[in-house]
């Protein structure tokens, strides 16, 4: 059986608004997951797993805050001299230079370096969601589906308004694709990871582009133009699938992996491969209390951390209460602060104080100044003791 020639196109290339202040200095895709890794490694670490070695991450937003974390592939051993990890910044000269204005846009502007690249197969996902998933059972699920587009579904348990919505017949083919509705029907959504025919991409791009002045979002075109002309099914992702691109969403994520049931980031055999820190292990000290907390490489804690994450290189001041928040990298909460549902960002220093209420999600900027605070959103999982 001869494998197909399989390209990954990784889209890293948002602004993240959505997380506010969180992403005004950095991309999403280096935003901190479980105090430890970053976003981008998890959709890395899948790719890797899954035997798929020729990746090309599409960026565009603070590209150098990615490049510096991507080190060139090498934290997935994706720095070789025959394929591996490929960086696909905006360019001028030739055709689509410039900056994408969508989904659809960014991988029409790299059709051509798609069609020299002559693969079967190309498959597209985002740099910010958070999952486990072997990618080679997508691969077969498009085989034996003779498809040209594969979309990988998958059922939330919040509003899916934010997100396509995805009908289904009992031979799970796709029959309607509803992108951001105001009701949606159902909670089945596309899971933004799309396995397609390269063939049927490039046409597909070529036809949109005579069809339309402005290229957008895959839900705004490209899905419609499959779901119309070709063969459309879903591979259903059955474990857990979290979109990280809001406070709320972001601080859920949180919240589940200290409760055991978020993100299965330990499982020794698929493990999510990052560029670790060489830091001492986290210090415990004196009259700390620490509890249902993740602590991470180089903090130091000698206040109450409670039901929360705390980052590389974080500190928790004696006299400073910290409970169900999530702490970014390098932040110090000092002495007096009293933390409670909130993100703090990376750098900050919180000084003496209350952030956050019970019933909402403040974020703390890097200036230790509260930015933004978010009404908790009561469909999606509190944790414990609220």
């Amino acid at each position: 059986m001869k494998l197909p020639r399989v390209v990954a196109l990784v889209l890293a290339g948002g602004a993240g608004s959505r997380l506010g202040s969180l992403t005004e200095n950095k991309a999403k895709p280096v935003m901190p997951v479980a105090g430890t890794y970053r976003l981008i490694d998890v959709s890395m670490s899948n790719l890797v797993h899954s035997h798929i070695s020729d990746v090309w991450v599409i960026q565009q937003y603070l590209p150098h805050t990615l490049n510096e974390y991507l080190a060139n592939g090498r934290p997935w051993d994706l720095d070789r001299s025959h394929g591996g990890m490929r960086v696909l910044p905006p360019f001028e000269g030739g055709s689509g230079e410039g900056f994408a204005r969508g989904n659809t846009d960014a991988l029409h502007r790299q059709r051509e370096l798609i069609r020299e690249f002559e693969p079967d197969l190309v498959l597209v996902l985002s740099a910010d969601h958070l999952y486990t998933l072997n990618f080679l059972d997508v691969l077969e699920t498009h085989r034996s589906s003779h498809a040209d587009l594969t979309m990988v579904t998958t059922e939330i348990d919040e509003d899916a308004s934010r997100y396509g919505v995805v009908q289904v017949d009992g031979d799970g083919r796709v029959v309607d694709f509803d992108y951001k509705p105001d009701n949606p029907n159902g909670r089945l959504v596309a899971a933004e990871i799309f396995l397609f025919d390269a063939r049927a991409l490039l046409d597909a791009l070529d036809a949109l582009a005579d069809e339309q002045e402005e290229l957008a979002d895959y839900g705004d075109d490209l899905v419609p133009w499959f779901l119309a002309h070709r063969t459309v099914v879903e591979h259903r992702l059955r474990g857990y699938w979290m979109d990280l691109g809001t406070p709320q969403s972001y601080w859920t994520a949180h919240m589940q992996l200290l409760d055991g049931d978020g993100a299965p980031l330990n499982d020794d055999t698929w493990p999510i491969l990052s560029a670790q820190p060489h830091l001492l292990p986290a210090a415990v000290i004196g009259s700390a209390e620490v509890a249902d907390s993740l602590i991470a490489e180089g903090a130091t804690v000698s206040g109450t951390v409670l039901h929360s994450v705390v980052g590389i290189g974080a500190g928790v001041d004696e006299g400073a209460t910290v409970r169900n928040s999530v702490i970014l990298d390098g932040a110090r909460i000092k002495s007096g602060a009293h933390v409670i549902n909130a993100i703090v960002d990376a750098d900050a220093v919180v000084e003496s104080g209350t952030y956050g209420a019970r019933d909402r999600i403040t974020i703390v900027d890097e200036s230790g100044a509260v930015s933004e605070s978010n009404p908790l959103d009561r469909k999606q999982l509190l944790p414990r003791g609220m």
